[in-house]
């Protein structure tokens, strides 16, 4: 079966060499890729919002499956475009309709949907341009800190956590009045904050039945010691630590049933991954946020360590026969080390050469090398985004696994390289 995958980055490539791995796969190809990518499939130069190219592409190359990597695309319904054209109909798109990804393409959508089938969350309120002034007046009583979220998709960028009411009040006013972030900020979602430690679980569900993949952690601040703003993360741990079988047991029974059985309540078409942010608050989980993809840097850690055949998990995805199916998983732990630009998640330059890539020890498989922002030109490796590489590493402990990938990253080297050292830190 050929593959086609959409996306370019870190999460691609861990995908992209997962896929080729298949006994059911003869060819990935990945739209548009990245230089790491082109070592386990074929680069297209097609962008994954380009539907019309892909319908073509698909039809001429006889593509029997589409994985779908990043969001928008999900948001702006290519699941429903093949699903309404008879010459497409028959390839499974991995990920949801139009109507499933509002989990992650509407925050208000997303709470609203918890509300109803009484999945733990956060208490909040939504506001518009109709009751700014309301809004106002309910930043000016809410304790803090308080969290202002964008409604819609704004690459990551779209959540502020604001410790006085004066910051606030000026960012609600700037996402609302000023567009912040676009579109996405003409709703606000403001919502209590919860004071506790994150994970990421993955959720695969062909609308049905579900299966649960290996957890992870990341860590989004880009200064060691979780200091200084946010970034799409600088890496990630699995398996976690203090997610126990008790406590994973809560967030199957009181999140991950009824996500799904409201799902299919609703009548929603959901077929791929749920991404659920859980935070533990004392013994008990609450969800921060859904995705309708999997994460990135998480899928570099939770790739390696799935044991099952992918492309036979989304046949039985397409198939509705999840229930079939059981999750292996690697028991050693996985780290990984996201290398970035000089000057991210500000400003920063592309096209600098990347050196060392040559230098992992031969028949050592012990650590992999993802590219995330990279391209190939003249037989050289280039800079193409502000998080580039991470370096993914398996041992017995989390300190052990994170020591192998900083011995990795001290060979590679490119201009204004930077990464932390201390990722795992909390559990070192």
């Amino acid at each position: 079966m050929k593959i086609l995958l959409l996306g370019s980055g870190g999460r691609e490539h861990a995908l992209a060499w997962k896929l080729a791995q298949s006994s059911h796969c003869s060819a990935v190809y990945i739209a548009p890729g990245n230089a790491g990518t082109a070592q386990v499939g074929t680069n297209l130069d097609l962008s994954p919002l380009d539907f019309e190219g892909i319908r073509k592409f698909c039809t001429l190359e006889g593509i029997g499956m589409v994985v779908v990597g990043p969001e928008e695309p999900l948001v702006k319904g290519i699941v429903d475009f093949f699903a309404a054209d008879p010459s497409l109909r028959k390839i499974p798109v991995i990920g949801p309709s139009a109507d499933g990804a509002r989990l992650e393409g509407s925050k208000a959508f997303s709470k609203r949907f918890m509300e109803r089938h009484g999945i733990p969350t956060a208490a909040y309120r939504e506001f518009d341009s109709s009751n700014y002034t309301e809004g106002i007046a309910w930043i000016q009583q809410h304790p803090l800190p308080v969290v202002l979220k964008a409604d819609g998709l704004a690459a990551g960028k779209g959540v502020v956590i604001c410790q006085s009411t004066l910051e606030a009040v000026a960012e609600y006013e700037l996402m609302i009045q000023g567009s912040k972030f676009g579109e996405a900020s003409s709703k606000v979602v403001v919502e209590e904050f919860l004071t506790g430690i994150e994970l990421s679980i993955f959720v695969l569900t062909d609308g049905k039945h579900f299966l649960t993949l290996p957890e992870a952690k990341d860590y989004k601040r880009v200064g060691e010691g979780d200091k200084g703003p946010n970034t799409g993360g600088m890496g990630a741990v699995s398996p976690v630590p203090f997610a126990d079988t008790a406590f994973m047991d809560k967030i199957t029974q009181r999140i991950i049933v009824p996500t799904v059985q409201g799902l299919g309540a609703e009548n929603i078409d959901y077929r791929g991954f749920i991404f659920i942010g859980v935070i533990k608050v004392g013994d008990d989980p609450f969800v921060i946020e859904y995705n309708c993809r999997l994460g990135d840097p998480e899928t570099e850690v939770v790739m390696p360590r799935l044991k099952n055949d992918l492309v036979e998990l989304f046949l039985a995805v397409a198939g509705q026969k999840l229930d079939e199916l059981t999750i292996g998983e690697e028991e050693r732990t996985a780290c990984t080390i996201v290398a970035v630009s000089g000057g991210y998640p500000g400003s920063y330059e592309k096209g600098r050469p990347i050196t060392g890539l040559d230098q992992l020890p031969a028949g050592d498989t012990d650590s992999l090398v993802f590219h995330a922002g990279t391209r190939a030109e003249n037989g050289a490796v280039l800079t193409n985004g502000g998080r580039v590489l991470c370096i993914t590493s398996f041992a017995e402990t989390v300190y052990e696994a994170v020591d192998k990938s900083r011995d990795v990253l001290e060979k590679i080297y490119f201009e204004g390289i930077y990464y932390r050292r201390d990722i795992g830190y909390e559990f070192l």
